[in-house]
């Protein structure tokens, strides 16, 4: 690998820790301001929203400088949403904080995945997605034990025990020296982002008219839709970051009614899940080429079946057991996905572009899964009956997208076959 490649690694790395971080702590931040329970999903609902609103710019805005540089932009932004959150005194206003938060991951998101395809051959892109997913991942499970961590009483406690000479931090509780931590590890990422090599790609723009970027964005989305092996990616990663994102809250909320655990025990159950992709996604790496990827789409049917069984669960081991299971067929059906659609937008519109519309995508099914699963809590729907139907719902459109990409190889195949009839 390039050296480039680790220090990219070493920043997204620093910047996943804080973003899961600061779930856990914003959802205590919730519950201290005693918000209903249908907000909590509301938390990852907002963060997600820019990532909608802002697609057809944030490609272009990813391919106008260096990658390194938008990153660094993005973590700044991050920082400033922490900022706010410091400060909030409502609910919707630690709910628009952590908006503002996600504005800077939705302007991150392009840079961070279409430098990949700037920096190295493609044939390195199932082994580099292999090892970011993994790191990702680890940063997943460190981050949200590190959230679990701060809102513990006895660490806050310890950690207001901290007395710097002159200067008032004005820190007073546990929520506030959490937040603060979280924002220095937002930096630590942030000067990450200076190191990272320029790939020599040109960065000029042609157009920087919003109508035209939006007419763009609208024909790189039917582009890659058009596209018979993108269409089938991207399908596959718009479901699994939709019902990856709800799956989150659907641990936290059945760790409270099967286990009776706290939050911040809770978040560590949501760990599990996350050493289970890593895991997953480093056996893709290492066992799946790109022309393999889409062999892998069996697996989600399996994950779908296999969430549904967390409703037997009742012991610790089997649950850990259970949850890492989920985490490792998502993450080894995800990657080779991840990186077949990488790859197919790379050669259709460039890197940012196609990155865009991805984030686009994923992102709407993560607003929409969360939505109805914000519903389904506000109409206290049992956890059990939400976990049913979860399983159930990816299982099937898992199954859906397995026959619609073998109808195209079946259509593939007969226009080969008249092709040769006509030659002969």
């Amino acid at each position: 690998m390039e050296r480039g490649f680790y220090t990219i690694m070493a920043a997204q790395f620093f910047s996943s820790l804080a973003d899961n971080a600061l779930l856990v702590v914003a959802i205590a931040l919730l519950i201290d301001l005693h918000a209903p329970a249908y907000l909590t999903p509301m938390l990852k609902f907002v963060f997600v929203l820019f990532y909608v609103i802002l697609a057809p710019f944030v490609g272009a805005f990813a391919d106008s400088m260096p990658k390194g540089r938008v990153m660094f932009i993005s973590n700044t932004i991050k920082i400033t949403g922490c900022g706010l959150l410091f400060i909030a005194m409502h609910q919707y206003f630690a709910l628009a904080a952590y908006a503002v938060v996600g504005l800077g991951a939705a302007a991150y998101s392009p840079a961070k995945y279409g430098i990949l395809t700037e920096l190295l051959p493609a044939e390195k892109l199932v082994i580099a997605n292999g090892w970011i997913e993994g790191l990702t991942v680890a940063s997943i499970v460190l981050g949200t034990v590190l959230g679990g961590v701060l809102i513990t009483p006895s660490v806050a406690g310890a950690l207001l025990q901290f007395d710097f000479p002159v200067i008032d931090t004005g820190i007073d509780n546990a929520l506030e020296s959490g937040i603060l931590i979280i924002a220095v590890i937002y930096a630590i990422a942030a000067l990450f982002n200076l190191y990272i090599p320029n790939t020599g790609v040109d960065h000029r723009i042609p157009k920087k008219n919003p109508f035209f970027l939006i007419h763009e964005f609208s024909h790189c989305l039917k582009l890659l839709w058009a596209d018979k092996l993108g269409q089938i990616s991207l399908a596959v990663t718009t479901l699994f970051w939709g019902a990856g994102a709800t799956l989150q809250f659907i641990v936290l909320k059945w760790a409270e009614v099967a286990m009776n655990y706290p939050l911040n025990q809770a978040a560590q159950l949501q760990g599990v899940v996350a050493v289970g992709i890593a895991v997953g996604a480093v056996m893709a790496a290492r066992w799946i080429s790109l022309r393999q990827s889409v062999k892998v789409i069996p697996l989600g049917i399996a994950m779908g079946i296999v969430v549904m069984a967390m409703i037997l669960v009742k012991d610790l081991w089997i649950a850990i057991a259970l949850l890492m299971l989920i985490g490792g067929l998502a993450g080894f059906f995800v990657v080779p996905m991840n990186a077949l659609l990488q790859h197919r937008g790379h050669i259709l519109m460039g890197a940012g572009h196609s990155i865009a519309v991805q984030n686009f995508n994923e992102n709407l099914s993560i607003l929409a899964m969360l939505l109805l699963y914000a519903l389904l809590i506000w109409f206290e729907v049992h956890i059990y009956i939400v976990i049913a139907a979860f399983g159930l719902f990816v299982s099937v459109m898992m199954a859906l997208i397995r026959k619609w990409h073998l109808l195209n190889q079946s259509k593939e195949d007969s226009l080969h076959l008249i092709g040769a009839k006509k030659i002969h």
